[in-house]
Parts: structure tokens; C-alpha cells; sequence
């Protein structure tokens, strides 16, 4: 009788651990997703899109931080004149915490030529209605370090 409770018990942890990282996988999708749409935003040159993916307390990083939506987007919309974007993104790293509540994005930013002239690392957190946004976005320029064999 021991045994087949401990073995329920184990099926149990078992199906728990399943869900729990499927769960994770569709949240990496969710993400995934919301990095893409904040991307096609710029390309698109659709400021009001872009500003609807970035949480209200906000932090982004660059020459100085940028505190709060009003003033990243503020900073934000030079880049956002012209026919042609002056960058992109994409992600290629995409983690998300087991609790489903922050999540990272990670990838190349690109010149209009395509070439890369750097990397992207955002924050993203889960809001209390279901809706990905970036709390932390850093840039920085792309490394000429080779990954070690």
C-alpha cells in the first residue's frame, strides 16, 4: 500500500512539473510574440503601438536612463520619423520566470542594411490584466567577442 501511494504521489509531481513547463513554454511563446509586435511597431513607424507595450514605470536604458512610458516615448519618437526605421529587432533568447511573471527578451538589433549593429536585452512583466510589458529595455553595442569552443 506504501508503495502505491508514493508511486501516486510521484505520477502527481510528475504531471505537476509537465504542466508547470508547459505552461512556461506558452508563456515564452506570449512573450515572444509581444517582442515581435514591439518590434513591428518601429517598422510600421506606429509610436502609439510601440507606447502600448511599455509599462507605465518603465525603465530604459541609454546615454541616461529613461524613467516612465510618457518619457521613454517622448525620447522615443525622433525615431520614429522618416519612412524608414532606423533599426530593428528581434528576439533570439526568450526566458521566462516558473512563476510566469517576468520574463526576458534577448537579441540582435539591426541596421536598415541588416547588418548588426548591436544587442537588445528587455524585461517583461505580466501585468494584472494578462498583458506583456517592458519594464527594463538595455542596448548595448554588439560584441566582437567569439563565444568560447
Amino acid at each position: 500500500m506504501r508503495a502505491l501511494l508514493l508511486a501516486c504521489a510521484l505520477l502527481a509531481a510528475t504531471v505537476a512539473r509537465a504542466e508547470e513547463q508547459a505552461n512556461v513554454a506558452a508563456l515564452s511563446a506570449q512573450v515572444r510574440a509581444a517582442e515581435q509586435a514591439f518590434s513591428k511597431a518601429m517598422a510600421d513607424r506606429d509610436v502609439e503601438a510601440f507606447a502600448a507595450h511599455v509599462a507605465d514605470d518603465a525603465v530604459f536604458f541609454g546615454a541616461r536612463p529613461l524613467r516612465g512610458k510618457e518619457a521613454i516615448v517622448s525620447a522615443w519618437k525622433q525615431f520614429f520619423s522618416g519612412p524608414q526605421a532606423p533599426f530593428s529587432w528581434q528576439p533570439e533568447e526568450v526566458a521566462v520566470l516558473d512563476s510566469g511573471t517576468l520574463a526576458l527578451s534577448s537579441g540582435p538589433v539591426r541596421a536598415p542594411d541588416g547588418k548588426q549593429i548591436g544587442v537588445f536585452n528587455s524585461i517583461w512583466r505580466r501585468d494584472a490584466d494578462g498583458v506583456w510589458r517592458v519594464v527594463f529595455d538595455k542596448g548595448c553595442p554588439e560584441c566582437p567577442c567569439q563565444p568560447s569552443q
